[in-house]
């Protein structure tokens, strides 16, 4: 790794004066409106009256799904993935998982996304492509029990997999990543457990989406789906539980004391109409530690995870008929990791001290467009979550590395013209 890579940041605005920030391989040294600069020690970057602001993490999301955005748009969920996804995932290869990867992290670059917890085939290529882009992620090879398949080999073939994570860099982690309950049966869950307790990683899977998943877990094992996980020995303060749509309190009382985290991906619910809204209100009492994700492009189709906030506020306002369902800053710190520490760490060591744009904390944020007529007026927190999408991100940094200035990202170009090339190979839409 190279040393004394550093970044300098002025003329930007937070909490309303003019401040600078330093970084040294990639975290801040130095940041406020006494900040001392050396303009001429590192890569520059004038904010132009720009707000300093913590950046987005997406907390559930199949990033090479982009390649299927679109595709089986009017089905749902189990159709979707049986009719719509999964024949088209088997033709898949190593270079149409990165350039969709790629172009997923164009987007969340876009919209001021610095990270994403992944779950998709060929995991190597997903990292290869996240490292490319300058992005974090933490990536799960998913985990399924395919019928006739041998889970022996399987089971090595995943582990070779986490191997292959664990040979790049700081910046992308690996997690275990049982797909379902109904995808996986119970020895593979039990192995999946093991599995990320011996290697120390995070598990990373769908729970509780759809009302018959809970009907099929209860007539087939006696509870509920948290239940299930909990006997297994699967709901840990390093799960991941994606979705969590259909559980009950009692279940959010269980994900609570086990220190697990729920993440709600509100819009890809809605557009698959899998019939229920996250309990939000149920969680919050609880204590359920919280994030949002996008889940993938195929059933969003959007990865702005800036947009997804306002649905995701309005959506629990709407279903607990209560404005004061969720606050402002509880959906802003949702959205931005800071409800779960598991998930705002994306796989990195991180010290109780390194709150976002704090001296010692990764270099990690965005600026936002001080012309964006959206940022113009009234609370900044209240814009971000009711009234900007991405597009009022001008400048995203991660590892104090600038990814986009004044909405620029190199190669763009390239990216959708290798992505198309691979989207026409796989022709997912043509019918």
């Amino acid at each position: 790794m190279s040393r004394d890579r550093r970044l300098v940041v002025t003329n930007a605005l937070l909490d309303g004066k003019t401040v600078s920030l330093t970084a040294l391989d990639g975290k801040i040294t130095a940041i406020g409106p006494e900040a001392a600069v050396d303009v001429n020690a590192g890569e520059m970057l004038d904010a132009g009256g720009g707000i300093l602001c913590a950046p987005l993490v997406n907390g559930h999301t199949h990033a090479a799904m982009t390649l299927f955005r679109g595709h089986g748009d009017d089905l749902p969920l189990i159709r979707w993935l049986k009719e719509a996804i999964w024949p088209v995932e088997q033709r898949l290869e190593a270079e149409d998982v990165y350039w969709g990867t790629r172009l997923a992290c164009l987007e969340m670059i876009r919209s001021g996304t610095i990270g994403f917890w992944d779950m998709y085939w060929l995991p190597a290529a997903t990292a290869r492509a996240v490292e490319d882009a300058g992005l974090r992620a933490v990536i799960g090879p998913p985990l399924f029990d395919p019928p006739g398949a041998d889970l022996a080999e399987r089971n090595r073939e995943l582990e070779s997999h986490l191997d292959e994570l664990a040979g790049f860099g700081d910046r992308i982690g690996a997690a275990v990543a049982p797909h379902a309950i109904y995808t996986v049966g119970t020895a593979s869950l039990e192995y999946a457990a093991g599995l990320a307790e011996d290697r120390g990683l995070p598990i990373h899977i769908h729970l509780s989406e759809t009302r018959e998943e809970v009907l099929d877990c209860v007539k087939t094992h006696g509870m509920r789906p948290a239940a299930y996980l909990d006997s297994l020995g699967m709901l840990t303060p390093q799960t991941n539980l994606a979705h969590g749509v259909w559980l009950e309190p009692e279940e959010m009382e269980l994900i609570s004391e086990r220190g697990a985290t729920v993440t709600t991906n509100p819009v890809a619910n809605m557009k698959l109409a899998v019939g229920g809204v996250f309990p939000y209100p149920d969680a919050a009492r609880a204590g359920v530690p919280m994030a949002l994700g996008t889940d993938g492009a195929g059933s969003n189709n959007s990865l702005d995870l800036l947009s997804d906030l306002k649905t995701f506020a309005l959506l629990q306002r709407h279903a607990a008929s209560d404005a004061e369902a969720i606050p402002v800053a509880e959906a802003w710190a949702t959205a931005t990791g800071q409800r779960s520490g598991l998930i705002g760490r994306l796989g990195r060591s991180v010290t109780a001290d390194s709150e976002p744009l704090t001296i010692g904390a990764p270099a990690d944020f965005i600026v936002l467009d001080p012309a964006a007529p959206e940022l113009a007026l009234g609370n900044l927190s209240s814009a971000l979550v009711y009234t900007a999408a991405g597009s009022v991100v001008k400048d995203t940094v991660v590892d104090g590395r600038i990814l986009m200035k004044d909405r620029e990202v190199e190669g763009s170009a390239e990216v959708l013209a290798r992505v198309r090339e691979q989207s026409s190979r796989l022709d997912p839409g043509g019918d």
